[in-house]
This record gives structure tokens, C-alpha cells and sequence, in this order.
């Protein structure tokens, strides 16, 4: 039997739980009060599990090709996006930033960077800190920042308005994306705020949507990640396409029309 391994995080006053995943030969799952919040397939850094996650990735895959990137991930959870990116991306300058020490200690311990226990030896840099009032102490801009904190209604109030997507956008390189994931459950009412939110900072003609086509009915609970261009540059026609082809599938993107309609509805 494979050994749970779990540690009291004092910050929430709830416990991580990480377990092997036996779908896979060197995978495993991180839990925060019982709740599932990672997948990380150490064998494989480029197996990115969740359908969520990996349609941000698809996203990162097509900015700057084949370049190292500089990444800002807000919300370092299981680092499996960092993960992905040294491994896709060699040379790859990332920051990762959590409120948890614990559960950042926990993570690197047990399911450690590449061959070694610090962060540092794979190009992460890792902060403790909240997620907006470490954005002045950065230095520089992005290729990619990945926001991904929320779930659902309770998150807090300081990360869901306009003006922290308008920091966020502020610190996006010429071309770069900030990627979001919004989890909720019908009617998707956090989520609708959130999108709405976002659009006053990134035009809809710099937006997109990403989820199951079946999200965008608002009648299911799960996964929405927005993506938006910096500095008001349109969002690539090509992308779409690529978009739709990578899956997972059912795939569905919306930009334009289409995401003007969403963002109508109550």
C-alpha cells in the first residue's frame, strides 16, 4: 500500500494530503482539506493532468515558441505548471508565489523540483507572500502569469477586482498573457463577476475563454480560464484554431461575439 503523506497546515487549520496516483507510474495528487489541488506526474513533467491546466498550457505553448519565458505563477500549488514550463521551456526564469509556507514546504519535500529539494536548482523562485502585495516588489515583466487561487465565492475580496487584473496586466511583457482559472459551481455567478472583471482591464478583443463547451451554459460546475493579451494587442486568429485542435476535448474558445454574448448574459 503506498504511504499517505500529510501535513497540518497552520494558515488554513487544515491538513495536505499527498498520495500516488496509481493511473500513473510516478504521478501523485495534492489535497487540501480533502479537496483535490494538484496532479503531478513527476515522470513526466510535460503530463499535465487536469483539464483546466492544460488548456493554460496549450496557452503557453504558443507564446514566443521554443524561448525561454519568464513566468509569474500566483498560487503555487503542486507547481506543476512551473514544472511544465522548465521542462518545455530550458532556461525559463520562473516566480512562484503562495501564502502557505507549510504547504510550500511540504510540496518541495516531498515532491521535489527535478533532482533536487530547492526550487532555485530548476529556475523557480519562490516567494511567501499574498498574491497581490508582492506584485511591487517584482522586478522586470512576464511572458506568462498564471493566476490560479480562486475557489469559487469565498476568495478574497482583494483578488477579484478590476483595478488587481489592471496591476496584473501592467506587468505582462509585449505579447504576454495572464492566464486565470476560475473554478465555480452553477450558475457560474463568481465566475461571471470574475470574467466581467477582468474585461475592464483586458478589450475583449485581446480576451479569450477556455473551458468545456459545456461550462459556457453556466448548468455545470468546473473550470474557466480566461486569457488575455497585454498592452491591448488582438488576440491571434491562428491561436483559436491551435486552441481548439489541442483540446482537451470538447474543446471551446470564445473571443469576439462570443464572448461579448457570455459576458451579457445575468
Amino acid at each position: 500500500m503506498a504511504r499517505l503523506r500529510t501535513r497540518y497546515l497552520p494558515v488554513t487549520h487544515t491538513h495536505a494530503v499527498i498520495e500516488r496516483d496509481p493511473r500513473f507510474e510516478d504521478a501523485h495528487i495534492v489535497s487540501v482539506g480533502g479537496a483535490e489541488q494538484s496532479h503531478v506526474d513527476l515522470g513526466d513533467p510535460a503530463h499535465v493532468f487536469y483539464e483546466y491546466l492544460r488548456r493554460a498550457a496549450n496557452v503557453v505553448d504558443l507564446v514566443r515558441p521554443g524561448e525561454p519565458l519568464r513566468a509569474l505563477h500566483l498560487g503555487a500549488g503542486g507547481f506543476t505548471l512551473p514544472r511544465y514550463i522548465a521542462h518545455t521551456r530550458p532556461g525559463s526564469a520562473q516566480i512562484a508565489v503562495d501564502i502557505d509556507p507549510d504547504l510550500l514546504d511540504f510540496v518541495l519535500t516531498e515532491l521535489p523540483l527535478g533532482d533536487a529539494t530547492q526550487a532555485d536548482d530548476a529556475g523557480i523562485s519562490v516567494l511567501i507572500d499574498d498574491a497581490r502585495a508582492v506584485l511591487p516588489t517584482l522586478d522586470g515583466t512576464f511572458d506568462i502569469i498564471m493566476l490560479d487561487i480562486f475557489s469559487g465565492e469565498d476568495a478574497p475580496e482583494h483578488l477579484t477586482e478590476p483595478s488587481y487584473y489592471a496591476e496584473l496586466e501592467r506587468l505582462l511583457t509585449p505579447g504576454g498573457v495572464l492566464l486565470v482559472n476560475i473554478g465555480d459551481d452553477p450558475p457560474l455567478r463568481f465566475a461571471s463577476t470574475q470574467m466581467r472583471a477582468f474585461s475592464r482591464a483586458f478589450p475583449l478583443s485581446s480576451t479569450a475563454a477556455l473551458a468545456s463547451p459545456s461550462m459556457f451554459t453556466r448548468a455545470l460546475p468546473g473550470n474557466i480560464v480566461l486569457a488575455g493579451l497585454g498592452n491591448g494587442e488582438p488576440w491571434p486568429k491562428g491561436w483559436t484554431s491551435s486552441l481548439l485542435a489541442r483540446g482537451p476535448h470538447p474543446a471551446g474558445v470564445l473571443v469576439g461575439g462570443d464572448l461579448r454574448e457570455l459576458l451579457s448574459r445575468p
